[in-house]
């Protein structure tokens, strides 16, 4: 109770051995429990798991719950602060089920700030603030004033990794508050750092060396290790703002050590990334490059085990560091093993979930066959899939190191291009001159590009002639690269995009002679250059089994959906265009359409699994159009007791046999933009298993898109290229309709042959 653990230990270490020779098992079990809670203050991490561990059985056997609960909640942190995140919300989640009947709300209250501890290290941010905010509910109806300043302070983190900083600081000032009113050493301590670091990203170096030094003294003072050595990082990054390179390595290199005595991984990749940048800005490549080769290592140890979500959530707080490896590169005039890296940071839960249910593998070879592909791989696809490759990495802002999913603004633009021969080029393009335009940013310059395109009263000449987004981003994603491009508009050009690019009209685009970028070139998508050849051994797969079904749908009776949270439910407009698209191809793939009341989920999917081809002509929803639950859902019609809804999560448990689905509806190539690419419809029916999906940008306009569609199919019927054939039925229908809401909305993700 004095703070003194560490001389705690040896009384119960004694203590321990004289009840085990009694073979007193509800007192070894409590003196269990009490040396893993003093290992845990030591930051003796894996001692306190071993301890631990061995205490909870014994008290399951015994029916002692409160203590079941107290171990529990000390194995997640445990758990936590070891990386092994998961388990650690498993032992949250098992406390909280036994606090049901126990009613301890205090108890209640603090395990649920340590899941929100959990659900912030796997970047499940929305998670982590539901489950700080119950516990700040409990902790204020309580009077618990300590466990409100814990959670106040948790609170502002989550906030601060999103970029709300005066969130942030509102809530660490009041949780600094409460941890000095209550004595709360450790409390404070740990507000303090986070101040210093909300500080330090707003650029106020001093306010913020001030509270980091603080920070120290409370933690040495305590023997707190873990808050020691994040202080000394921090410490250490304030030191590099300030050119003092020496001194900012020597307290990196103090925090590392930390980090690596007490287990923590999560902190040790942060440490190692932090003093790689610190070597960076010193100069020295060589050194930086082999601390942000360790720093990868180290964040890929956290990830094998998680499932896909949790997959792609801790990948997007350990993109920068990918990113930073690829900047020390280029700046050490390696551009080609920049490419390996740029690959290497994108699309890993993707790649996984893909390989693995591509052939039934143990776990440890789809960890080795899934390892990110090599320079003679990435040529290796390139020819494979007898393409020009073109791969987009954004290099953000340097103002702050590594934080959560929070980014800076674009900085540059680093673009590499891989022929089908194999020969690799490297552009950069620097970006921040776009913060002199209206857009500011290169996300800014989409948005408006998009906007632009949906603007119908625009007419179409303004957009080839004025200096319109789209020719503005063809000079920053193009133009830069436009010699390097195949001058065959029948070869093929696959773009990797990243982050805001993948909502990117690329066949829109404008040159500075007024020609839309579709006109030159044959254009693709994919999420990363390995994601092409796991499409690639998709169809090798599907060329040798044998399914004749097309499953062609239009206009199904529109289900009842609530388009913002709290309206009560309204039926999705018919559209009447879809109808007439579907009974037209239909006609040309000789088959019959589920129109109308036909087209139930429970009928789309009984044929989904078997068809070779599918075309859904009906209304796509995005996740933020209300609660469905999943990044994503196809309108369908109702029957018995489902909704009428097939969501992402639904397509992912489905094996599909289809060569290509085509959603001919609105936004279904959209969804949630992460480290791991966009999280959708999209990603879901690739993962199903079609190696070929057509999806849209944008709410496509219903008569064009018809004429778009059918167009397409006729082309592709006489030529099976499903790339040359989508070009050729955007020209056609550019010819008819020329502004470009009526026929760039579609893009064709994976093969194309």
């Amino acid at each position: 109770r004095a703070g003194q653990f560490a001389a705690a230990l040896p009384p119960w270490q004694q203590a321990l051995a004289i009840y085990q020779r009694r073979q007193d098992r509800p007192q070894v079990a409590r003196v269990l429990g009490l040396l893993g809670a003093a290992y845990l203050n030591l930051g003796r991490y894996g001692s306190a798991l071993e301890a631990l561990q061995q205490a909870l059985p014994l008290l399951q056997a015994s029916g002692n719950r409160p203590s079941q609960v107290q171990v529990l909640g000390n194995l997640g942190i445990a758990y936590r602060a070891l990386g092994h995140y998961v388990k650690a919300v498993e032992a949250y989640q098992q406390a909280l089920s036994l606090l049901q009947e126990l009613r301890n709300p205090q108890a209640q209250g603090q395990i649920l700030g340590n899941l929100g501890n959990a659900y912030r290290a796997l970047g499940d941010y929305e998670q982590a603030i539901a489950a700080y905010q119950q516990s700040l509910t409990i902790a204020r109806a309580s009077h618990d004033r300590p466990g409100e300043g814990t959670v106040l302070g948790n609170l502002g983190a989550v906030y601060a990794n999103l970029g709300d900083l005066e969130q942030a600081i509102q809530a660490y000032q009041q949780s600094l508050a409460l941890a000095r009113a209550t004595g709360n050493r450790l409390g404070e301590g740990d507000t303090l750092n986070n101040l210093g670091a909300a500080y330090h990203t707003q650029g106020d170096y001093r306010r913020a060396q001030a509270h980091y030094q603080q920070s120290l003294t409370i933690a040495q003072a305590t023997g707190y290790r873990r808050l020691a050595g994040e202080a000394l990082g921090n410490l250490g990054l304030v030191a590099e703002d300030q050119k003092n390179y020496p001194r900012a390595i020597q307290q990196l290199e103090q925090s590392l050590a930390i980090a690596q005595a007490i287990g923590d991984p999560q902190a040790q990749g942060l440490a190692l990334n932090n003093l790689g940048h610190a070597w960076f800005s010193a100069g020295n490549f060589a050194q930086a490059e082999r601390q942000l080769r360790l720093a990868i290592a180290v964040l890929e140890s956290l990830r094998p085990g998680l499932n896909d979500a949790y997959n792609v959530s801790v990948f997007d707080t350990q993109v920068l560091t990918y990113n930073l490896l690829q900047q020390i590169l280029v700046a050490a005039q390696k551009p080609e093993a920049a490419l390996e890296i740029s690959e290497q940071g994108r699309a890993r839960a993707f790649v996984e979930l893909l390989a693995r249910r591509l052939s039934p593998q143990s776990a440890a070879q789809i960890q080795a066959n899934t390892k990110a592909p090599t320079l003679q791989a990435i040529k290796r696809i390139a020819r494979q899939q007898n393409a020009t490759l073109v791969e987009y990495s954004i290099v953000p802002d340097d103002d702050f190191k590594v934080m959560g999913k929070l980014r800076g603004l674009e900085s540059e633009l680093l673009i590499w291009v891989v022929h089908p021969t194999g020969a690799v080029n490297f552009r950069r393009v620097d970006l921040k001159p776009l913060r002199q335009q209206p857009s500011a940013s290169l996300r800014g310059l989409v948005t408006r590009a998009l906007r632009l395109i949906l603007n119908a009263r625009l007419p179409t000449a303004n957009l080839r002639q004025t200096d319109s987004p789209l020719k503005q981003l063809h000079q920053v994603l193009i133009q830069p690269i436009a010699d390097l491009l195949p001058r065959d508009p029948n070869a093929r050009v696959v773009f990797i995009p990243q982050d805001s690019l993948f909502l990117v009209p690329f066949p829109a685009l404008l040159d500075a002679s007024g020609r839309y970028l579709i006109e030159q070139h044959t254009l693709l998508t994919a999420p990363a250059i390995q994601v092409l050849q796991l499409t690639h051994q998709q169809q090798a797969q599907l060329r040798r089994t044998a399914h004749p079904d097309r499953l062609v749908l239009g206009n199904p009776t529109m289900p009842s959906v609530s388009l913002r949270p709290g309206e009560s439910p309204q039926p999705l407009e018919p559209l009447p265009g879809a109808e007439q698209e579907a009974i037209e191809i239909a006609r040309l793939l000789h088959t019959q359409p589920l129109l109308g009341r036909q087209g139930t989920k429970a009928a789309v999917l009984q044929r989904l699994p078997q068809a070779r081809l599918v075309h859904l002509a009906t209304h796509g929803l995005l996740s933020d159009t209300q609660t469905l639950g999943s990044p994503g859902a196809i309108a369908l019609a109702p029957s018995g007791d489902d909704d009428g809804l097939l969501t992402a999560s639904e397509i992912l448990d489905l094996n599909l046999q289809a060569e290509l689905v085509v959603l001919s509806a609105c936004d279904t190539g959209r969804g949630r933009i992460t480290g791991d690419g966009v999280i959708g419809l999209s990603r879901a029916l690739i993962l199903a298993g079609a190696p070929s999906v057509v999806v849209s940008l944008w709410a496509v306009p219903d008569a064009p898109t018809t004429a778009l569609m059918v167009a397409f199919y006729r082309r592709w019927r006489d030529h099976p290229d499903k790339a040359q054939a989508l070009r050729q039925a955007m020209l056609a229908t550019l010819a008819d309709h020329p502004a470009p809401r009526n026929w760039a909305a579609f893009t064709l993700i994976g093969e194309a042959e």
